[in-house]
């Protein structure tokens, strides 16, 4: 099998990591399906990209949460290009920075439905096609599961769900050569960061003290959060499983 012969499969591709990565793969030789919230112009924006640089891709915006929508779109995915090599879970909704003690039962579960339960469907419709591949799994989660900020409940109690879940594929579907790793993001400057800071939930006194509490002294940006992603699904990383990078400028220490 030649590399431009392999597929992968993106979710949150228009957003600041997952452009990134479908980009990064596109560079690698892969054909590129991902998918998208709601802004049809962005990932058509993506896909003129991804043409540009000489590869083939598809992209819906089906509701993971859905079990029929995630079986529609991977069964698309498969009648298209015929496999699925890589799977990168980039997508999750914006998230309100909160304590505990404000958030009520509903802005919970609609939390972890759209993370864990998410994550979770797009697993085990991609499991098949991934055996037969003997492929990997990157899910992108968050370095808070490592050095906890207050307010982040919501983003990491259910990113902690998929990072647990990520282990249990590494350890049970290795047998089928498939791979299963996490990539935690520090706080980043682009992407979910610019939302952050122009709802006020990170102000710009907290992002300079955040700032001065990373060794590296800056933020980080989505491409350098991809170019992780995009090593563990490359032939580079073919004996590195059940493991989880964080991209954080070594915040976590």
């Amino acid at each position: 099998m030649s590399k431009e012969e392999r597929v992968a499969l993106v979710t949150g591709g228009t957003g600041g990591v997952g452009r990134a990565v479908c980009h990064g793969l596109a560079h690698q030789g892969f054909r590129v399906a991902f998918t998208y919230h709601s802004n049809s112009e962005k990932a058509a924006g993506l896909e003129s990209d991804l043409a540009g640089l000489g590869t083939s891709s598809l992209s819906g915006h089906p509701d993971f949460t859905d079990p029929e929508q995630a079986d529609a779109f991977v069964h698309e995915v498969v009648a298209a290009y015929g496999r699925i090599d890589t799977v990168v879970h980039a997508s999750g909704p914006y998230v309100d920075q909160r304590f505990v003690s404000t958030f009520d039962s509903d802005q919970f579960r609609r939390h972890v439905e759209q993370e864990l339960t998410a994550f979770f469907e797009l697993v085990r419709t991609t499991l098949p096609p991934l055996r037969s591949t003997s492929g990997s799994l990157t899910a992108v989660t968050t370095m808070a599961l490592r050095r906890f900020p207050a307010r982040d409940a919501l983003s990491s109690v259910p990113k902690g769900g998929i990072e647990a879940l990520v282990k249990a594929i590494a350890l049970e579907e290795g047998r089928y050569g498939v791979r299963a790793n996490s990539v935690g993001p520090g706080v980043l400057a682009d992407g979910m960061g610019i939302g952050l800071a122009a709802t006020g939930d990170v102000p710009p006194q907290m992002r300079a003290n955040v700032e001065r509490q990373i060794p590296l002294r800056r933020l980080g940006r989505g491409a350098e959060v991809a170019a992780v992603v995009c090593f563990l699904a490359s032939d580079a990383a073919s004996y590195v499983t059940g493991q989880t990078i964080d991209v954080d400028g070594g915040y976590g220490i």
